[in-house]
Order: C-alpha cells, then sequence, then structure tokens
C-alpha cells in the first residue's frame, strides 16, 4: 500500500473540517469522492484516513481509527489553530494537482499585482471558513433547522476586522439563514452564553412579521 504523503495527509486534515462528523466514514460524500480522485486515492481510503485524524480530535466524545499515524499527529499538531494557514495550504496543494481550484477563477483576469494575492485569499478564506461553519451545524440554520445550503450564511460571532487571529476559526462562526444573519450582523439579537437567543429592543414592534420571525425566538436556545 503506498504511503501518505505530508501533502495528501494536508488535504485530508483541512477536509476533515469541511465534512459533518456524522459522513467522514463514508465513501459516498461527494466532497470525499472529488478529493480522492484529485489526491491519487480511493474514496474509501480517503473516509478510512478521515477517521483516523478523528482520534486526534479532543472535541469528540467519540473517538473514530486509533491507528493515526506519526504523520498524522505531526500534521494534526502543526496546523493546531493554524486556520488560514491550513486553508491556504489546501488550495496551493489542489491547485498544483486540478485546473478546478479557485486560483483559476476567470474573475482573476481582472486583478493585477498584489491585489490578485489578496483577493485569492480572501476568496479561500471566505470560502474555507463557510464550509467549516456549514460542517459544523451538520447544514442547518441553528436558529429555524433550515437545511438548504443555498439559503444559509456564515455569520462571525467575532466580526471579521475585529478578531483577525478567529477569522477562520469555526469557533467563531454561527450557520444562519440570511435573514436571521443580517439581523445579528446589524445587532438586532444577540446569543447569550447559554446559547439563548435575547432580542434588541429594537425589534419591540408588535407586527405579524416580526413576532414570527423574531419575537417567538426569544430565550429559545440554538
Amino acid at each position: 500500500m503506498e504511503r501518505w504523503t505530508r501533502e495528501q495527509t494536508i488535504v485530508a486534515l483541512s477536509l476533515y473540517w469541511r465534512i459533518p462528523y456524522n459522513q467522514i466514514n463514508g465513501t459516498s460524500n461527494h466532497l470525499i469522492q472529488e478529493t480522492a480522485s484529485i489526491i491519487g486515492k480511493t474514496p474509501g481510503a480517503l473516509a478510512f484516513k478521515l477517521m483516523n485524524l478523528s482520534s486526534l480530535d479532543e472535541s469528540r466524545d467519540h473517538k473514530g481509527k486509533s491507528n493515526a499515524s506519526k504523520l498524522d499527529q505531526a500534521i494534526w499538531e502543526e496546523f493546531a489553530g493554524q486556520w488560514e494557514q491550513l486553508a491556504q495550504e489546501h488550495e496551493r496543494i489542489l491547485a498544483n494537482l486540478s485546473p478546478q481550484s479557485i486560483l483559476l477563477d476567470t474573475e482573476l483576469e481582472q486583478k493585477i499585482g498584489l491585489e490578485k494575492e489578496q483577493w485569492v485569499k480572501t476568496r479561500i478564506n471566505q470560502r474555507d471558513f463557510r464550509e467549516r461553519i456549514l460542517c459544523n451545524y451538520n447544514m442547518r440554520c441553528c436558529i429555524t433547522g433550515i437545511a438548504i445550503p443555498a439559503l444559509l450564511v456564515a455569520s462571525h460571532i467575532k466580526p471579521w476586522a475585529v478578531d483577525a487571529e478567529n477569522r477562520l476559526n469555526p469557533r467563531n462562526g454561527l450557520c444562519m439563514n440570511a435573514l436571521h444573519d443580517k439581523a445579528f450582523d446589524r445587532g438586532l439579537f444577540t446569543i447569550t452564553g447559554d446559547y439563548r437567543i435575547r432580542l434588541s429592543p429594537q425589534l419591540d414592534t408588535d407586527t405579524p412579521l416580526i413576532t414570527e420571525y423574531f419575537h417567538r425566538l426569544d430565550g429559545q436556545t440554538i
């Protein structure tokens, strides 16, 4: 059996944070299938690697496979908390292996020099954060339970501009539908430390739509 390389393991680690935990041990997930093809592994081998990586994840109560390799451990430790670095390395590796990369987006033709480099990094970071947040919430809005990805937004708890270190940290994100994302961003409601929804006085208006979409949620847990 061919050994896993450093690059393949980095891609697997990045993928681990982008797939709901209950799907990492299956081969039917389209991301597992597509990524396996790009890095030269079978879907089964990649799924097995994801389970090995899950055994290193202290946030999981139920561990996966227990035979993570020394390389798995080293890569896990190297990128622990280094969310932006992991996202950039993941994209760089895939860009070298596949033409289907964000780095080859046609919009790049309009960018030059440092502007192009910054645009690429921003696009990668935004996409990476969204995928991680939707994964964390199992593709469901934490407010309403809506499970249509096209209607979901990855919201930062601490704004992008305020906390640079946690811009891509999955624990700094909430998965919401577009309406409640906008309201959260504007401070019309907050989520307390015990995960309860609390409305702003600005929403103290008795109209049917406000009642339907906001008042009934006040005090509920996400």
